[in-house]
């Protein structure tokens, strides 16, 4: 009688079972996932995709769900994959690397600490760096395609699903659009065209992200999150690194704007810089802040955030977001296009 050897399947290896995905949006909303898998490792990740493709199982990517409305009601069979797990900063030959699950404000910690203001922009960016990239995530003058060299993916249509790697050239960058959101790619960490300041520097990055894995990951939360960077930068600050102003004017902003109060996903529509008017702008001319559905309203501080504030549903946000769409393109033209990515 021959003794057959079992393998445990990606899927199974990997997966959580019946997980409420309102933990891990920073809108609180989203209903119960058959599968959630949160891959640490490239090689874990192309595993659970092929066994997605064998099984015949569709699957749909995220990181830190910053950006993300997730459905009330998911689909049985969809395998939803979060990356902000796959956290990686480390010196590779002269130039820093980041996987794709690192939170864009880490960046911005370690630039202070290596005495650059070339990240500061990314200070209180809540979402993480594959997304950033993805989406060309940007703050004020300021882009992720600023910092970037090279960046590594894979490709879902290689049968292989090898990481493979793109100058930051060939990536069609503009605002808030690269050429990922034209193909089936996974980014999984980039290259950044920042220089490596000193041991120091690379010493405390690490202590930085060993202090994020143990209790800033979790849960996909606004207040967390806020609270975990503005600890660390009066953590540096009391060793002598200074908070530049850049940063805190950031800080002044977004607390003036009430940006971490509730569950969020910031900014729900882009601009129309053609239009020339900010959205938000546009929803206070209309007097539409304050308007409320079931349990989400228009923030009344930011005409171009919807908040969740008392246990809303999907269907609540996106009752207010075809308000405020039809509204603008009523009043003003145009139909906003939407930021917030619809699961």
């Amino acid at each position: 009688m021959s003794t057959m050897t079992l393998h445990t399947s990606a899927i199974d290896r990997l997966c959580k079972r019946n997980v409420e995905l309102s933990a891990f949006s920073t809108y609180g909303i989203g209903g119960s996932a058959n599968y959630l898998a949160m891959p640490e490792t490239a090689n874990d990740l192309a595993d659970l995709l092929q066994d997605c493709r064998k099984r015949g199982m569709p699957w749909y990517i995220f990181g830190m769900g910053s950006n993300i409305l997730f459905p009330d009601e998911p689909k049985h069979d969809l395998v939803f994959i979060s990356l902000k797990n796959l956290v990686e900063l480390r010196v590779s030959g002269d130039k820093w690397y980041v996987s794709s699950g690192a939170p864009m404000s880490l960046l911005s910690l370690m630039g202070l600490m290596g005495g650059t203001d070339l990240l500061d922009f990314t200070f209180l960016l809540p979402g993480c760096v594959g997304a950033g990239i993805y989406m060309n995530a940007k703050y004020n003058a300021r882009q992720i395609c600023d910092i970037l060299d090279t960046v590594y993916y894979i490709d879902t249509m290689d049968s292989s699903l090898k990481v493979q790697s793109i100058t930051v050239a060939d990536c069609l960058f503009a605002y808030k659009q690269s050429i990922f959101q034209q193909h089936p790619w996974i980014i999984v960490g980039a290259d950044l065209n920042i220089p490596v300041s000193s041991e120091e520097q690379i010493s405390m990055t690490s202590e930085l992200l060993t202090e994020w894995k143990t209790r800033g990951s979790h849960p996909s939360s606004l207040p967390s999150f806020f609270s975990f960077f503005l600890g660390e930068v009066h953590a540096l600050a009391g060793r002598g690194i200074e908070t530049p102003q850049s940063m805190l004017d950031i800080i002044k902003y977004r607390t003036s704007k009430r940006h971490f109060d509730y569950p969020s996903c910031g900014s729900v529509f882009k601009n129309n810089y053609d239009y020339g008017v900010a959205v938000g702008s546009l929803v206070d001319q209309l007097n539409m802040k304050g308007t409320e559905y079931g349990g989400a309203i228009i923030s009344p501080h930011h005409g171009n955030m919807i908040l969740n504030q008392k246990h809303a549903k999907a269907t609540d946000i996106l009752y207010l977001m075809n308000l405020i769409s039809e509204s603008i393109n009523n009043h003003f033209g145009f139909v906003p296009e939407p930021e917030i990515v619809l699961v």
